[in-house]
């Protein structure tokens, strides 16, 4: 269910903006991205894993908002990563 350390050190060095960065909102993006796949995949298993549910619920609502953040701030920069994570609009 968790990423390990090199598939994040794999995503931040895919959407990092500058040689140290590792906070920025694509990355962000991309580690939940991440993750939401792997919980949507345990949650097609154990269809009443409540508390999982709950957790990934949070994330989509956490990554919402970071793409909302970076819609209002960049379009281009919002087209392009939904376009490289294949996230709905």
């Amino acid at each position: 269910m968790t990423i390990t350390t090199e598939q994040k050190t794999e995503l931040i060095g895919q959407f990092k903006r500058s040689a140290d960065d590792t906070g920025s909102p694509e990355v962000q993006i991309a580690i939940l991205t991440t993750r939401i796949n792997n919980l949507t995949e345990h949650m097609r298993t154990h269809k009443k894993d409540y508390a999982t549910r709950r957790g990934l619920l949070g994330m989509v609502s956490r990554r919402r908002r970071l793409l909302d953040y970076v819609r209002n701030l960049d379009p281009d920069r919002y087209l392009d990563i939904i376009s490289k994570l294949n996230i709905r609009k």
